[in-house]
């Protein structure tokens, strides 16, 4: 099955740019359009997209406030993929700690535009691990957030569960993740999923952001 998309821009010509680079691929499918935040949590209801490609600075409801709507509201939420101008940008961060996915830049080329709709799709990689790294250094408190850190010692991770992390954090794949810790990747699924579970994060970005708040990884 196609991965299925809901843009959501402001600006009518970067939402038609996006639909034109997603809709020449065979396996990505355009299902609507919004021009602002607001419009998202009926839009997903209705269309059940697997992927919101959602501008972090919109007029009425912004990327950020629409995550936290969205993913507060909506019953097995979509992947969120924010799009922005800027990458070192607070509100990308911001979007990212509200549960976001990941991020594209609006100048991407088409190949980084399709390749980051479905690596979020797929879930078993994060997106611009680099980049991500430089927003938590800039902007995650250097490992000072004493909530995040309160919560991953809760968590209890196990030794392994801690070296997927910081695999994770490195952006490497279930796949890569196996083949470094020489085990199957079904094995690395279920630590995933373990560690998912105890830190509470819903997916592996957030795993991340909370490992670089808490200090269990360093951003630099």
């Amino acid at each position: 099955m196609p991965v299925t998309v809901l843009l959501v821009d402001d600006e009518p010509l970067v939402r038609a740019g996006l639909r034109a680079v997603l809709e020449a691929q065979p396996d990505i499918g355009v299902v609507g359009e919004a021009a602002d935040g607001a419009a998202v949590i009926p839009l997903v209801r209705r269309l059940r997209p697997d992927v919101v490609a959602m501008d972090v600075r919109m007029p009425l409801m912004d990327g950020i406030e629409a995550t936290r709507a969205l993913l507060r509201s909506v019953d097995a939420p979509p992947k969120i993929l924010v799009v922005t101008t800027f990458e070192n940008d607070e509100y990308v961060y911001g979007a990212l700690r509200a549960g976001a996915d990941g991020f594209l830049l609006k100048r991407a080329r088409p190949a980084e535009i399709v390749h980051a709709v479905r690596l979020v799709a797929e879930g078993e990689s994060l997106l611009f691990p680099a980049s991500v790294r430089r927003l938590a250094a800039e902007y995650g408190a250097g490992g000072g957030n004493r909530a995040a850190r309160s919560a991953l010692e809760r968590a209890r991770l196990t030794e392994r569960e801690g070296e997927v992390l910081r695999l994770m954090a490195r952006g490497l794949t279930n796949a890569e993740i196996a083949a470094r810790l020489v085990v199957g990747t079904e094995t690395v699924k279920s630590h995933v999923s373990s560690l998912l579970a105890k830190l509470g994060a819903r997916d592996r970005t957030q795993a991340v952001i909370a490992a670089y708040e808490s200090g269990f990884v360093a951003p630099g």
